[in-house]
């Protein structure tokens, strides 16, 4: 079982296995520009991408729906999130974006004022600093706590769930709360939210997540079932992405401050973190020129895998000259260092730019 608000280690493949999602590398070579997470395996799975696809091919709009809970600070593994969005909405993609602020109030104790400013300072500033349009009449922004849309449809659609089908899939307990019983339900609508006539009316769907969000993705497409004759809803696809490594070897979080490096870190912090961050180093100097090595197992090269080096044959470099034991750990680390320092000071300065349009969304 998949809690969504506690995971720890995941086995991708069991996952896949077990609830039928697809590898996303069947797909990949037939996309005819992938973004730099595709073409690296850093999205490795799927459910129905296939349908949208097509529609990108024939130049047709779709769906793209995707959230955020604004219970912490933004860090750099939340960014994949958006550079999937800015793809999709390259391709003709019917953005939304949902600020949870009602998971947030059940699941973190974020009163909706807090969860409101947080969405502001943290997200929607950053999410404009990375270059996504959130002024675009292609986006839509919103709070679950103040979309009548939303309310309207996530009480509908809860006629046909029971308490035995939402214990099944996120193992609530007679102890688990009615407002936390009740925000996946919250969520299940704004997935199909955007295919009602109001906004998109059905149509292909795509949400991109990471493994955890499956169960809401399985929830969703059997309601969506449920409601095909009222609603006409087409079952929405999801992609998942790989969690990129904490600096402390486990899943990056907002709420544990040395495990990530956060988009309102100042570069001298985030450098530091870098240079104290674990690496696939061998034990010895002697060791690392003999042996080489291990990119696979090093946080320090997944921050240029997922985010820093643009370049594929620049990457490349990277991981042979590691491997050979050419590229020491502390000239890497100096590298990558130089880079989230550069990253990070043209974010800020592109985030303050950003701020007054990010208090102006709601």
């Amino acid at each position: 079982m998949i809690d969504p608000w506690n995971i720890s280690n995941v086995d991708h493949e069991n996952i896949m296995d077990q609830f039928g999602i697809r590898r996303f590398s069947d797909v990949v070579d037939s996309i005819k520009d992938p973004n730099l997470l595709m073409r690296r395996g850093i999205l490795f799975g799927h459910r129905d991408f296939n349908l949208v696809q097509e529609r990108i091919n024939k130049n047709k709009d779709f769906i793209c729906i995707t959230g955020m809970m604004p219970s912490g600070k933004m860090h750099i593994g939340h960014k994949m999130v958006v550079d999937q969005v800015k793809w999709y909405f390259k391709h003709k993609g019917n953005i939304f974006i949902s600020i949870a602020d009602m998971e947030a109030y059940s699941t973190r104790g974020k009163s909706f004022d807090e969860g409101k400013k947080i969405a502001i300072n943290e997200y929607l500033s950053n999410y404009l600093a990375l270059g996504l349009d959130l002024t675009h009449k292609n986006v839509n922004v919103y709070l679950q706590s103040e979309s009548m849309p939303l309310n309207d449809l996530s009480f509908k659609l809860s006629k046909k769930v029971n308490i035995s089908q939402m214990k099944a899939i996120y193992g609530f307990k007679s102890t688990t709360n009615i407002a936390h019983l009740y925000t996946p339900l919250i969520q299940v609508a704004d997935i199909l939210l955007p295919q009602t006539e109001d906004f998109c009316s059905p149509m292909p769907t795509i949400v991109p997540v990471g493994i955890d969000q499956d169960p809401h993705i399985r929830l969703t497409r059997d309601i969506a079932i449920r409601f095909k004759d009222e609603f006409g809803f087409t079952s929405p696809g999801s992609t998942y992405h790989r969690f990129i490594t904490s600096l402390t070897n486990e899943k990056m979080s907002s709420s544990k401050p040395k495990t990530a490096i956060f988009l309102n870190d100042s570069s001298n912090v985030a450098e530091k973190k870098v240079k104290t961050a674990k690496t696939g180093g061998r034990e010895s100097l002697k060791e690392q020129k003999e042996l080489g090595g291990c990119p696979d197992k090093c946080v320090v090269y997944e921050l240029l895998l997922y985010h820093l080096i643009p370049s594929d044959k620049e990457l490349e470099k990277v991981y042979d000259e590691c491997r050979n034991g050419t590229l020491l750990c502390g000239e890497c680390k100096q590298m990558t260092s130089n880079k989230i320092k550069n990253f990070l000071e043209d974010l800020a300065i592109k985030r303050d730019e950003s701020f007054e349009i990010a208090e102006n969304i709601f």
